[in-house]
């Protein structure tokens, strides 16, 4: 099943993409906790791509790298560089990189499958996948902070030191709703829904490119070369949504550790 929707119905009329596309029938393991859709299967494609990517690309190292070594090193590099050292410092850099280069890459290459001829969708475009990653970095912020400050962490998160006690009522609420609320909660919806809007724009040009060029008649199909036009700009937009998005939730989940092992913590 191919999520680009069709263009036309039997009555020859447009018919736009919609929602369902995101929820396809299920093609093995129906009716058991295993069942795999298409969606499910594109994520597998890109974990697997991934996982070989690097394994060529780190299998035999060496001083003086090729072509391909020099590009795994520099997408690792710029976790470490940007992200972790930056952010974190060298010590806690080093403790937090696995699971930042993890996340980063994971969600890159998710986002991506957006935009390859025959996957379509990208696999953080249903929000399973967006929830889990945001889990985890929920789990890694809370964990940050409880290893750095023990007795601190939550005292410190849900009364801010110099605030008048009396405040604590209207303080301290708001301060669990935004610290352990709405961070992994922003994190999911932001990804999510970046993904659906560029799958679906993708969708809306290129299905009405095919029913501009294969079912209108006579001069609309000229209209078709403008929809084929969109839909290739946007693409290439969407390739830097992929990107972006994966820098911004990996930079993010930095940014919620800091947070944590900051010394008013």
């Amino acid at each position: 099943m191919n999520l680009l929707v069709p263009a036309a119905d039997g009555d020859g009329t447009f018919h736009g993409p919609t929602i369902d596309e995101f929820f396809p029938p299920v093609l093995f393991f129906e009716g058991t906790p295993f069942e795999i859709n298409r969606i499910m299967l594109v994520r597998f494609v890109a974990v697997i791509v991934l996982l070989v990517l690097f394994w060529i690309g780190t299998r035999k190292m060496r001083v003086v790298p090729g072509r391909f070594q020099s590009l795994v090193e520099m997408g690792l590099d710029f976790v470490r560089v940007n992200l972790a050292f930056d952010l974190l410092g060298k010590k806690d850099g080093r403790r937090f990189l696995p699971l930042l280069t993890t996340i980063f890459f994971m969600v890159l290459f998710m986002n991506l499958t957006g935009v390859v001829p025959f996957l379509n969708v990208a696999g953080t475009s249903v929000v399973g996948t967006p929830m889990l990653l945001a889990a985890v970095a929920y789990v890694a912020f809370i964990y940050a902070g409880v290893k750095k400050h023990p007795a601190g962490f939550f005292r410190n998160a849900l009364f801010p030191a110099g605030v008048p006690w009396p405040f604590y009522v209207l303080i301290t609420p708001i301060e669990f709703f935004s610290t352990f609320v709405l961070r992994p909660v922003t994190l999911v919806l932001r990804l999510t829904f970046n993904m659906i809007s560029g799958h679906l724009l993708l969708s809306l040009f290129f299905g009405a490119t095919t029913f501009f060029f294969f079912t209108a008649p006579g001069f609309f199909k000229l209209l078709g070369v403008g929809t084929l036009a969109f839909g290739f700009v946007f693409t290439l937009f969407e390739v830097l949504v992929a990107a972006l998005q994966a820098y911004i939730f990996a930079i993010l989940t930095t940014v919620y550790i800091q947070l944590a092992l900051a010394e008013e913590h």
